[in-house]
């Protein structure tokens, strides 16, 4: 995870900077946002697994023993980055279009640990190219083949960054391009959750479907109600370039 984070950071810096975009705001930001991912991720974790914890309430603070919602983790860390925003009169919504490659980046690497560690895991299968965990410190069902869901999300990842960064400079206005990020990645992750072994808590959706959901939908509507449309040649605006909020 904080290789992750390292990663996404560096490809966020170095894109800012082919962007003649000003970088002196991501460090702290990341600071902000790695926090409140935390705590995001720890709750989606704690109410997926309500039926658990509250007969073991101590073990919700037990982050060491693992547990986190990636969803949760996505959510508070840009409202924490969002108040950071805020309160230094910087644009969110132009940090937020800088860093969305570097945080699907990010994401990539940190399914490499879950991948290890079984995490993530996927349902039982009869495939060929199932995974096998025989640890006994795993996370995942031992012994069984599983669906290497981890590995798939990673493939989607990798193309929704290829997507973002190919985007980056061609489409208008603010947050478009964070918002594009959300609803490739709530697209993707909505079809790798059916192979996720997770409890259903609507019918047969599961939590992931059902966040999914809600921000592909939050997501689209925002584009067309901002009017996001694409722009010629590469340049960035000039408000982009400053990367401070006017109002």
């Amino acid at each position: 995870m904080a290789l992750g984070i390292i990663i996404g950071l560096v490809l966020t810096l170095y894109l800012a900077h082919r962007d003649d975009f000003p970088t002196e705001h991501f460090f702290p930001a990341v600071v902000w946002g790695v926090v409140g991912g935390l705590i995001g991720a720890r709750i989606t974790h704690v109410i997926d697994e309500w039926e658990l914890y509250q007969h073991h309430f101590t073990e919700v603070f037990a982050i060491w023993n693992g547990g986190l919602g990636w969803y949760g983790g996505l959510i508070g860390g840009v409202l924490a980055g969002i108040i950071y925003c805020w309160a230094k009169h910087v644009s969110a919504g132009a940090m937020l279009d800088k860093s969305a490659a570097g945080l699907m980046l990010g994401l990539a690497v940190g399914r490499i640990g879950c991948t290890i560690n079984g995490d993530a895991a996927g349902t039982r299968t009869s495939s060929s190219w199932g995974l096998v965990y025989t640890n006994p410190d795993s996370f995942a069902p031992l012994n069984v083949l599983t669906q290497p869901a981890p590995i798939y999300e990673i493939l989607c990842l990798i193309v929704v960054v290829g997507v973002l960064i190919w985007l980056r400079r061609r489409v208008r206005p603010e947050w478009s391009l964070f918002l594009i990020m959300l609803a490739l990645y709530s697209f993707g992750r909505f079809f790798i959750s059916w192979v996720r072994d997770e409890p259903a808590v609507l019918g047969p959706l599961h939590q992931s479907h059902v966040i999914s959901i809600v921000l592909f939908v939050v997501a689209v509507a925002l584009l067309i109600y901002r009017g996001v449309h694409f722009v010629e040649g590469s340049s960035s605006e000039p408000e982009d370039e400053a990367g401070v909020d006017a109002s």
